[in-house]
């Protein structure tokens, strides 16, 4: 199994490039707006030299105040323009997942699913082009979903191998209304990356794996054999390798 590779925000690559140079860590990049924003030109032409050991590089799009299944036209405006600045560096770092939000918060839609499908819709198509003509893949990541039913009509909808799930543990812990394994079975077919942090239940609050109450090794056991890549969300960098060597051990499990 290849490593999981780690969520480092933009802003603070530098501060810890010299480990990630040094254990050879693929990483996901978090490109904020403010970070979009900051980026000179030739901003990733410099990113992509200063990681001199050749990772695989996955993007997280900004997020914050965004939604792609707006209702009201400025902000989907708005999310289209940041979007469209996060594929402008991917056209030079070539990640081969962008993860997104999904947007969809059934208070805000007053559980109206078809109204934010129908908005989430006319919004892909523009993107998935993007990345088809780089090489990329788009995951499309659950927040605030209680249940899997409505990614699984996203997924179904836009019916393309370039679109898949990502499934972070750590939100359907704090957030879901039904077991993981439902989860698990309902986007199963679409997961292509994970994020990978723990908690209590309570708060978001990335802790390791192994320091809240998720049970991970039913993640993995229901993801044996699928081509999908693992992402570790962890604050710092001690929480960073005790995840991966929880992983490590979870993967020795199951194996034997």
């Amino acid at each position: 199994m290849r490593d999981p590779q780690v969520r480092v925000p933009c802003e603070i690559l530098d501060e810890h490039l010299d480990v990630i140079v040094e254990h050879k860590l693929d990483i996901e990049l978090y490109l904020s707006g403010s970070t979009l924003d900051s980026l000179k030109p030739g901003g990733a032409e410099r990113i992509k030299k200063k990681l001199t050991h050749g990772p695989r590089i996955t993007f997280h799009a900004p997020f914050m105040d965004l939604n792609p299944g707006a209702v009201d036209s400025r902000v989907l405006e708005a999310t289209r323009g940041r979007f469209h600045q996060c594929f402008d560096a991917a056209e030079v770092l070539r990640p081969a997942l962008i993860v997104l939000h999904s947007g969809y918060e059934k208070w805000k839609y007053d559980h109206d699913v078809d109204l934010w499908l129908e908005r989430s819709l006319t919004f892909w198509p523009e993107f998935i082009k993007r990345a088809e003509s780089i090489g990329a893949r788009l995951a499309i990541e659950n927040i605030f979903e209680d249940e899997p039913t409505s990614l699984a009509r996203l997924m179904k909808e836009i019916n393309s191998p370039s679109v898949g799930i990502c499934f972070d543990a750590g939100h359907c812990n704090i957030f879901t209304a039904v077991p993981f394994r439902e989860w698990l079975e309902v986007l199963g077919p679409y997961i292509i990356e994970t994020h990978l942090h723990d908690n209590l239940g309570d708060l978001d609050s990335h802790l390791a794996l192994g320091d809240g109450n998720i049970d991970f090794q039913e993640i993995f056991a229901a993801l044996q054999g699928k081509d999908v890549v693992h992402t570790i969300e962890a604050i710092s960098v001690e929480d960073t390798f005790k995840s991966m060597q929880a992983i490590r051990d979870i993967h020795q499990r199951l194996s034997t």
